[in-house]
């Protein structure tokens, strides 16, 4: 059985085109897809993209928790160094109250003091030198200009407080005296 037009020519014009439905595959003998079939596959095909974005949300949120995580324990290994550095300066504490006249306490402090610079260093912290170097005002604090026998002018001559950059990003820059070079005066 056929549904289509008896009259070829009438389903060929633009008026009759426009006002009919467009025909939709029926199941016949030629094999073609019932539309119930069609709305199956639909439903399906929306399932799977309501699946895949649910998944996709899914994997955000984890992404987003493990980011999270990653950065509040970035810190991990350095805390576990310096909680080393901190059980033997309480032990160096405890040396000196048992003999207080000991070098426990100066010895253990010296440990200490090694080993977090050596925890400091292995995370890419590092002393910025002074002493000597030319004054940067990105790497410097000046604090004072003074004459200085030793170095010439605009030189670093005092480091006062040492900085630190965290690889190449200063964390805290030195403060410093600035060379003005010799003493006038002494001359």
């Amino acid at each position: 059985m056929s549904t289509e037009p008896e009259n070829q020519n009438e389903s060929q014009t633009p008026e009759n085109a426009a006002s009919q439905p467009p025909e939709l595959p029926t199941e016949s003998n030629g094999g073609e897809t019932s539309i119930e079939e069609l709305q199956s596959q639909l439903a399906d095909a929306e399932k799977r993209v309501l699946l895949a974005h649910a998944d996709l949300e899914n994997f955000r949120r984890r992404n987003r928790r493990e980011m999270q995580d990653q950065m509040r324990y970035a810190s991990l290994t350095l805390m576990t160094e310096i909680l080393e550095s901190v059980d033997n300066l309480q032990r160096a504490i405890e040396a000196y109250e048992t003999e207080p006249n000991g070098d426990g306490l100066v010895e253990g402090v010296k440990l200490v003091s090694q080993q977090i610079q050596a925890c400091l260093e292995n995370h890419g912290c590092k002393k910025i030198n002074a002493v000597g170097e030319p004054f940067d005002p990105n790497l410097h604090q000046a604090i004072q200009m003074q004459p200085s026998a030793e170095h010439a002018a605009n030189l670093v001559a005092a480091d006062l407080r040492p900085g630190f950059q965290l690889h190449e990003r200063v964390i805290r820059p030195s403060q410093v005296f600035v060379s003005t070079g010799p003493d006038s005066a002494e001359n």
